[in-house]
């Protein structure tokens, strides 16, 4: 991953673009904001941290589960060749598709829905990047993990999740590497907490 692009491109990424009017002053402060219907967009050093972790390539085809606001998926975006996200909030995936346009994004695939059950068309995904937190590691997800691939997803409970790096060998070992605490909005669908 080209560490230098990643970073210089994120210090150029107005996150005030990013969210609503009401939280643009807010926009250089480096804590999560709400983003409306219960979501949250990150705070800025995590998303950078999180995209390092995942070490997407110039070739690489990302999954992400949340688009979200689209700030995260617009990283993702310049650092890779091809991104499948998904939302299942309508007016949050349609929001973020019109932004990321903006910013003349084409390698970018949209879909609303579940996505703790991932994007099984289009799969395997050398990245899967979640940002959403699950109770439990999901299945389907592993299942798209390329081999030799890398996944970044928060699993825990309501309170308190891991960030957790899970890596996929070449033998189709799955590696599980614990990261740091970190506190994200539920996963929905069979993997959240309810």
């Amino acid at each position: 991953m080209d560490r230098q692009k990643l970073e210089t491109y994120f210090l150029s990424l107005d996150r005030s673009f990013f969210v609503e009017k009401d939280m643009k002053k807010y926009a250089k402060m480096d804590s999560p904001l709400p983003i409306g219907f219960g979501q949250t967009i990150s705070q800025p050093s995590l998303v950078l941290e999180m995209t390092r972790l995942l070490e997407p390539e110039s070739d690489s085809k990302v999954l992400e589960i949340g688009t979200g606001s689209g700030f995260q998926t617009a990283l993702l975006a310049k650092m890779s060749a091809e991104v499948y996200t998904v939302e299942l909030i309508d007016k949050l995936a349609e929001k973020a598709k019109k932004r990321l346009e903006t910013l003349g994004f084409s390698n970018i695939c949209y879909k609303i829905g579940d996505g703790s059950s991932g994007w099984q068309e289009h799969a395997p995904y050398d990245r899967i990047m979640v940002t959403a937190a699950a109770g439990l590691l999901p299945d389907e997800l592993v299942n798209q993990l390329a081999t030799g691939g890398r996944m970044v997803i928060p699993i825990g409970s309501p309170n308190m999740q891991v960030l957790t790096l899970v890596t996929k060998t070449d033998h189709g070992e799955i590696n599980m590497d614990k990261v740091e605490l970190v506190r994200f909005v539920e996963l929905k669908g069979r993997y959240g907490w309810e």
